[in-house]
């Protein structure tokens, strides 16, 4: 010690002055670096995941207050400080978050400025009616639920379709979303999603069919939709349903007359419904029915505009989710017969 005083002694003020501020500097830097170190360091109360939501238009003192209250960070002062310090102070972004174990407070800050939030997923089924899509969105998880109540009109017009039934024009897919959002927004996206593939589609079809714009294609695709979950049949099945429009047959499609009967259908499809007349079912009316049936996935839209060539004109279940088709209706009637007597037996 006396050493060092001796040597400060020699040393002109000048020097003594900058040799202070040094320590000085050095003592802030270290004191800093203790003190900001668990910013960086994993958060110890994080053992689970923990999901927090930043409401619009909170400031950062509000949300850094609630993530310390919950025990997600360790200090709302250090944690404004960090974000002060980084510049994004008014960056975090409203959204739900979730922390994982592992993070640290300057991880948290990082996610909530990105805007990362927690994505749910939501599935529309091949095969399912527009009823049954929104259905399973009001199910789902965080969504905002605005269009319950209203008739299929008006929500045809939220959805900006020029039609007054928006039955079958959704795509079948997975569809993610974060939370608050509407089901209105998850319909235009199911929507929009579908005219893409449909225009693709259709700009790829085949030369002369008896459709005269897209929208009865994708009819067409929503019936062999239902008609078989088999998909290398559906080329076959889409080949004997244009044929017979082609040649003036009626399309007899029994999923045509199940969806015409709505609330009646109890599973079973007798004679009485067969002989009634309804704009859907095609034992009775000519022509395709007035909208889709269903939601078709792409394989039964690629499939209705581009059929495959055969002479089939009729076709009958075998009772395993795959069909017999058959050229001539002597070749059916025995098929048919074939097939109920198997199916009897079982």
């Amino acid at each position: 010690m006396q050493f060092l005083r001796d040597l400060l002694a020699r040393l002109s003020l000048p020097v003594r002055l900058i040799l202070g501020a040094a320590v000085i500097f050095v003592l802030l830097i270290i004191a800093a670096f203790i003190t900001l170190r668990p910013l960086y360091q994993p958060v110890d109360s994080l053992r689970t995941p923990v999901r927090y939501t930043v409401t619009a238009g909170s400031s950062l003192v509000a949300v850094a207050d609630q993530l310390e209250q919950q025990d997600i960070i360790p200090s709302s002062f250090l944690f404004s400080l960090l974000a002060r310090w980084q510049g994004v102070s008014a960056a975090i972004r409203a959204g739900e978050y979730e922390f994982l174990p592992g993070y640290s407070p300057n991880d948290i800050l990082a996610k909530m400025v990105s805007g990362e939030s927690v994505q749910y997923r939501l599935t529309l089924v091949e095969g399912w009616t527009f009823r049954d899509a929104l259905d399973a969105i009001w199910r789902a998880e965080k969504i905002n639920a605005t269009l319950r109540g209203q008739s299929l009109a008006t929500i045809a017009q939220d959805m900006a379709i020029d039609r007054d039934n928006p039955e079958g024009l959704l795509f079948p897919d997975t569809y993610f979303y974060t939370t608050g959002t509407t089901d209105l927004e998850i319909l235009r996206r199911a929507h929009q999603r579908l005219q893409l593939v449909l225009t693709d589609s259709w700009d790829k079809r085949l030369g002369a069919l008896p459709y005269n714009d897209s929208y009865e294609a994708l009819i067409m695709a929503s019936i062999i939709e239902k008609e078989s979950s088999v998909g290398s049949e559906r080329g076959h099945i889409a080949g004997v349903f244009i044929r017979r429009l082609e040649l003036g047959m009626r399309l007899q499609s029994d999923p045509t007359v199940i969806y015409g009967m709505g609330s009646d259908y109890d599973g079973n499809i007798r004679r009485a419904d067969l002989q009634t007349t309804t704009p859907y079912n095609t034992y009775r009316v000519n022509g395709l029915p007035p909208t889709p049936i269903a939601l078709a996935g792409e394989e039964s839209i690629r499939a209705a505009v581009n059929p495959l060539s055969s002479d089939y004109l009729y076709f009958v279940s075998r009772g395993d989710g795959s069909h017999y088709f058959s050229s001539t209706l002597e070749e059916h009637n025995a098929a048919v017969n074939r097939f109920q007597r198997q199916q009897e037996s079982q």
